[in-house]
């Protein structure tokens, strides 16, 4: 029984791992932007530049997961539901 049928509950309608997905790729963009830039930055030769590249990537993306969402908003990527 519903008892609101003209309200638009949007955590009942709209698949939930959607959110997950739009995160992640915010991440990702963000993450490549900063370090395309910080690579960029640096003159160096091309291969110490991808690693540059790959590693300010690799530390924007965990700064992101295990710092910001992990310790500071203190929510898990993966709990359990039940």
């Amino acid at each position: 029984m519903v008892a609101h049928d003209n309200i638009h509950i949007p955590k009942e309608s709209f698949p939930h791992w959607i959110w997950y997905v739009i995160e992640a790729s915010l991440v990702i963009v963000l993450s490549f932007a900063i370090s395309f830039k910080v690579a960029q930055s640096f003159e160096v030769s091309p291969e110490i530049g991808n690693w540059i590249l790959a590693g300010t990537f690799g530390a924007c993306f965990l700064v992101w997961y295990i710092i910001v969402r992990g310790l500071i908003l203190k929510k898990k990527i993966l709990k359990n539901k039940y």
